[in-house]
């Protein structure tokens, strides 16, 4: 081989070398490690919305996306035997008033001009015997009737003032209406029929389904004339005011992440926007969030905590769901 040749490779070989140390020298100068990050998720609070009684799906109010506040009614139930039971609650209290009513009234009219013309007959029929009776005493007295005469004269006027009693009796009864227990038994049947009404009535409410909260439909169950059962779920609404973020980390990784700390957090679905948020609540997730066993001495479980960060401010377009990652 030529020198030439050799002196050529020689050449080749250390301008490889020198571009290869020339590249490890700027790789370690301008290299910097990607950072290690940890993910979190969005998550909100969510309420289901279900009834307390049975029924079809009659109506929807809202679709799927719609924002609701609290109090709307959002669907409707149709329930043919909460209706009937309302009826039948309905009609009972009628009837139970009815009788309340007359019993705080008393007797009709005519029941009592015919009570009072029938104690007047009496009281007169009771002057009769009772003149009678005297005439028959003072014959006795002068020996011109016998005992029997005077004792038949007596006993007709005892029978009659006893009839003037009872007369009247009935006169007064007539007039005054019902007895005060009477009364108020009639009263209590009436609040138990009206307690009844009051009762189904509240069932009856429960075929509007009402949003307990303002915020987002999140998602419905059943169709229109489906069935639904009491405590039911028929959809969700999303409460996007309440939001936070929750990271599952490594014990060793926990770093900063302590109770009421702040970070920085980024979102890639809003362009790695940065937020900040703040640590609320810590929680072990168990040992069957091991991380991993134990191998060799020295070593040990790894746990995973559950942690929850609220951010400091609201963020507009965050939803639940989106990723939020922290560097550590």
């Amino acid at each position: 081989m030529s020198e030439k040749k050799v002196s050529g490779k020689v050449l080749m070989f250390t301008g490889i070398v020198i571009i290869i140390f020339l590249v490890a020298i700027f790789g370690f100068i301008f290299w910097e490690p990607v950072p290690e990050m940890i993910q979190g998720e969005a998550e909100a609070t969510e309420v289901r919305i279900s009834g307390k009684v049975p029924g079809r799906i009659e109506r929807f109010l809202v679709d799927e996306g719609d924002h609701v506040m609290k109090g709307d009614t959002v669907a409707i139930l149709d329930s043919p035997e909460v209706m009937a039971k309302f009826n039948q609650a309905q009609a009972a209290e009628e009837a139970a008033q009815a009788l309340s009513d007359k019993a705080q009234k008393g007797a009709r009219e005519e029941q009592k001009a015919m009570a009072f013309q029938t104690w007047k007959k009496t009281q007169a029929a009771l002057d009769v015997a009772k003149k009678s009776f005297d005439r028959v005493q003072t014959l006795f007295e002068n020996d011109v009737v016998s005992a029997q005469k005077r004792d038949e004269a007596e006993a007709n006027y005892k029978a009659m003032l006893a009839t003037e009693q009872a007369a009247k009796a009935q006169y007064e009864m007539a007039r005054n209406g019902a007895e005060k227990e009477d009364k108020q038994a009639a009263e209590a049947q009436v609040n138990r029929a009206r307690g009844a009404v009051e009762e189904v009535g509240s069932y009856v409410k429960e075929t509007f389904l009402i949003s307990p909260i303002s915020g987002e439909i999140s998602e419905r169950y059943p169709k229109v004339g489906e069935l639904v059962g009491t405590g039911s779920p028929v959809m969700n609404v999303l409460d996007l005011e309440d939001m936070w973020v929750v990271f599952n980390v490594r014990e060793d990784l926990l770093g900063d992440l302590q109770m009421g700390a702040v970070f920085t957090g980024y979102i890639p679905a809003l362009n790695n926007k940065e937020v900040q948020l703040k640590v609320t609540h810590m929680k072990n997730m168990g040992t069957y969030a091991a991380w991993r066993a134990t191998k060799t001495t020295g070593q040990y479980d790894a746990k995973t905590f559950e942690v929850k960060a609220v951010p400091t401010e609201k963020v507009e377009g965050l939803r639940p769901g989106m990723s939020v990652l922290k560097k550590l």
